[in-house]
């Protein structure tokens, strides 16, 4: 940039002159938007400027105007919330007030079972486990948050399914939707705009269509093969307006459908726990098999053994017991911490196992849920279990092994 005098001219002339130079140079760098800071920051520059020996006698350039708000943006005064907790009584009021209306939905609900509902609901588990495709769940608002929360869960109890945004739907999605899907729209008024589209295409390709809505007679429930028709009920929200017991009955009928489907189709522990290793939830669903000891770590003896070298054993496997096998290999009984103390005495080194076990001990099947082993443990109060497979000792499971897997 080029450089100007520290001084102004002296004469009017040669200021305004100058000063126009310098609003150019700005306008070049700044751009439009900056254009009025840019002369706000220049006229003080310039009255600083002229406040010396040669300019004092001049008039000060005229005080720049405050820009002012657009008329038509809102200068609407906000009510002040104090940021101080709620009293604890009236928290607690609200709270039981909440969970009673939610309560009185969901009683509801499930008289409308025993009704038209109950019929509809019938047809809609049918629909759905005919379905040669995926289960598409949509809605929109808090009923799509409810329809994301139910495809998950579909999915992960067996019933193939995804969440397709209305919106997106109408963007390129609906790709995603065949002729062997079936869909499960949610709205409570059945009136939502963004589902049209999907309504149409449903229509379009004779897709399956369920719908969950409190209006039978609504454009969605006119246009859906199956509807779901939920009871009116009281909001929450002391205003009546956000959902809340609405969303509470939705969720409801849309975890009945998913059981339903589970039972219908023999969907068990083993299977969920594949489509759910992780997590808590996952480790509860480990099998004994999954983190029993097996091989030259069982603790075995025959029940002709001697006791001398059945302590030798037990102590090198360190779990603490010790299992006695018949002469076909089968497990015939355990000898424990316990066993040795009842028979302590003169003769227990030269003792038979045979003679020491207890027989008929607690035993665990290897395709048992480890929550389930871990019950028989507390149970029985003891620390270890043998793992049989038709009758024959294939493991052994120790408390210290399920918690490390994370089981208790």
């Amino acid at each position: 940039m080029r450089d100007y005098p520290a001084r102004l001219p002296e004469n009017d002339l040669a200021l305004s002159t100058a000063f126009q130079r310098m609003v150019v140079i700005a306008r070049n760098l700044c751009g439009n938007r900056s254009r009025r800071y840019a002369r706000r920051t220049l006229l003080v520059k310039v009255a600083r400027l002229s406040d010396s020996p040669d300019t004092a006698d001049k008039a000060p350039p005229a005080p720049v105007k405050a820009a002012r708000m657009p008329a038509s943006v809102s200068t609407r005064k906000l009510r002040v919330v104090s940021a101080g907790a709620p009293p604890r009584a009236a928290a607690l009021s609200s709270a039981a007030r909440t969970l009673d209306l939610e309560c009185e939905g969901l009683q509801s609900l499930r008289g409308a079972l025993d009704q038209e509902l109950g019929t509809a609901f019938g047809k809609a588990v049918a629909t759905l486990a005919a379905a040669k495709g995926r289960v598409i769940v949509t809605g929109i608002g808090k009923s799509g948050h409810v329809a994301q929360k139910l495809a998950a869960t579909f999915a992960s109890t067996g019933t193939p399914a995804f969440f397709v945004h209305p919106s997106e739907a109408s963007h390129g999605d609906l790709g995603m939707i065949t002729g062997d899907d079936a869909i499960v729209a949610l709205s409570w008024s059945g009136e939502s705009v963004e589902l049209g589209n999907i309504l149409t295409y449903s229509r379009r390709f004779k897709v399956a269509l369920i719908a969950i809505t409190s209006r039978a007679d609504s454009t969605l429930g006119k246009q859906s093969d199956v509807v779901l028709e939920l009871p009116r009920a009281k909001e929450a929200c002391p205003h009546g307006l956000a959902p809340t017991t609405s969303t509470t009955m939705q969720l409801a009928l849309g975890d009945s459908l998913a059981i339903a489907l589970l039972e219908h189709k023999g969907f068990t522990a083993h299977d969920f726990k594949m489509f759910h290793p992780g997590g808590s939830l996952g480790a509860a669903l480990k099998f004994v098999a999954d983190v029993m000891h097996t091989g030259e770590q069982l603790p075995l003896v025959d029940e002709n053994t001697p006791m001398s070298a059945a302590l030798v054993t037990m102590t090198q496997k360190s779990f603490g017991c010790l299992g006695v096998l018949d002469g076909k290999g089968k497990l015939a009984g355990v000898i424990t911490d316990g066993d040795l103390r009842r028979h302590m005495g003169a003769n227990l080194l030269t003792a038979r196992t045979a003679d020491i076990m207890t027989r008929k001990p607690k035993v665990v099947a290897p395709g048992m849920l480890a929550s389930a082993a871990l019950e028989v443990l507390n149970a029985s109060r003891i620390t270890a279990l043998f793992v049989v497979d038709k009758g024959k000792p294939v493991g052994i499971l120790h408390v210290h092994d399920l918690l490390r897997a994370g089981v208790a």
